[in-house]
């Protein structure tokens, strides 16, 4: 059953990653799972790195590993800021893994409560995440 369309966009540091419309957005904030169809109740949410689905119609489902970062929704429109984002298709599983393993380095080398322990604990849980994404888990 075919959905109002309602206008999405993605956007990073580095620019925008997707503008246009879709009938749904899927992903996961920090309190659990939503997805978000048009005339939604306004929302802002912090997200956790997942996988971010924009369903642009049933059969056409662009997909992406997210980062950390906020989802508004206003009106009719969506919008998801996020630290880093890729295509599903352009995650490579090896290089993935051995940013965790950094990750996990940094971690057991910084010092309790610092900085580089609270980044390194993120970096971990979003390459772990990401792992997951691209061995076909959420």
């Amino acid at each position: 059953m075919p959905h109002t369309p309602f206008k999405v966009e993605v956007l990073t540091p580095d620019g925008e990653a997707f503008s246009d419309e879709a009938e749904m957005v899927s992903t996961k904030t920090t309190v659990g799972s939503i997805g978000i169809l048009a005339h939604h109740q306004p929302l802002l949410a912090m997200l956790d790195p997942t996988e971010l689905r924009i369903y642009k119609s049933e059969s056409d489902v662009v997909r992406y590993a997210q980062g950390e970062g906020f989802l508004q929704m206003t009106g009719e429109h969506a919008l998801v800021l996020v630290d880093e984002i890729f295509p599903i298709d352009s995650l490579d599983v090896g290089e993935l893994r051995e940013r965790a393993r950094r990750a996990d380095d940094e971690l057991s080398r910084a010092e309790e409560g610092s900085e580089e322990a609270r980044q390194a604990a993120r970096d971990k849980r979003r390459y772990e995440a990401f792992v997951r994404i691209a061995e076909g888990g959420r």
